[in-house]
């Protein structure tokens, strides 16, 4: 049996994930036919999935910072245990939008936490389960917004009612998280059309399949 690839892909609100996840996991069974599982964080089992109502909740401004962190790394340790490790120890390829990074840059460093406390945290949960390779989709937040502005099929969460200060500073954190990490995050240029943006990616995912 192939051993199972993990890839995360990451980046600011409206940078183009979920198209990017689309067509991804559409070349990969093309190219090699290999099973490929495409999930969300927070989310991605029944259990995360509920966890995720009470995060994303634009009823729940109140939530404390601290409070956010703990039920993101809660929502990911259910979503690991019952859909990603099973899915790679069957050698399968899982795609995942989010994932420990967006808890570093989101409350670690966005919400001022400090990545360092954060990851001790996910570090618990995560139990040493690391992607293999992940994409950040680098884009101005500017753009990022009038993207999610103009969209009107996608869901409003609590984080789109932040300003464009804190969308700045989760721009900034996963710079810094892309520069400490070089050996596995790799970063492209979301304002590219999005069939130039695939294109690029399948060369990273191919030498990570290789």
């Amino acid at each position: 049996m192939q051993g199972g690839l993990f890839i995360t892909i990451e980046g600011g609100d409206g940078a183009g994930k979920t198209t990017l996840i689309t067509q991804l996991t559409e070349r990969i069974y093309k190219e090699t036919k290999r099973r490929t599982i495409r999930t969300r964080e927070p989310g991605g089992s029944p259990i995360a999935e509920s966890i995720r109502s009470i995060i994303l909740d634009t009823k729940n401004t109140k939530m404390d910072a601290r409070t956010e962190a703990l039920l993101y790394a809660a929502a990911r340790r259910q979503h690991l245990v019952e859909i990603v490790m099973p899915a790679l120890k069957r050698g399968s390829i899982v795609i995942c939008d989010r994932f420990v990074d967006s808890s570093l840059v989101y409350q670690g460093h966005a919400r001022g936490l400090g990545v360092d406390k954060v990851w001790d945290i996910n570090r618990f949960a995560i139990e040493d389960c690391m992607p293999d390779l992940t994409l950040y989709l680098d884009l101005d937040p500017e753009v990022g917004l009038a993207r999610i502005a103009e969209n009107q099929h996608r869901e409003v969460n609590r984080l789109d009612l932040e300003g464009l200060a804190f969308h700045r500073k989760v721009r900034d954190g996963y710079l810094q998280i892309a520069e400490k990490f070089p050996e596995r995050i790799r970063t492209l240029d979301a304002s590219e059309e999005p069939a130039r943006l695939a294109e690029a990616a399948w060369v990273l995912v191919e030498k990570s399949l290789a």
